[in-house]
């Protein structure tokens, strides 16, 4: 499965667990606006920034769906096993950032 899959199946999954995924233009450089899971009410949502790299959205909704129950959902095989590591292949575990035209690249750490 490639990472377009991936993601596509996630944005699928949350979906189905009535999970909100929304994409916002940010103007912050903040690595901590790229995205995360919050509950307003009794909405759940996953918002990220419009501009993240694949990577860092797969390893956001990821993260954000590892917090419910999937036990009782179908999962197409290559999502499931996505799932259950820890790590995610591809994603970006360092810090991200903005550089001066809106292009997510790596902040030296």
């Amino acid at each position: 499965m490639t990472r377009e899959e991936l993601l596509v199946q996630l944005e699928d999954l949350a979906g189905r667990l009535n999970i909100q995924v929304q994409y916002e233009s940010v103007k912050s450089e903040d690595p901590s606006t790229f995205g995360s899971y919050c509950r307003i009410n009794d909405q759940h949502m996953i918002i990220l920034h419009s501009r993240a790299l694949i990577g860092r959205k797969i390893e956001i909704i990821t993260d954000a769906l590892k917090r419910f129950d999937i036990g009782d959902v179908y999962l197409v095989p290559a999502l499931k096993e996505h799932l259950k590591k820890d790590e995610i292949p591809g994603g970006h575990q360092e810090e991200l950032g903005l550089d001066g035209e809106g292009d997510v690249t790596k902040v030296p750490a």
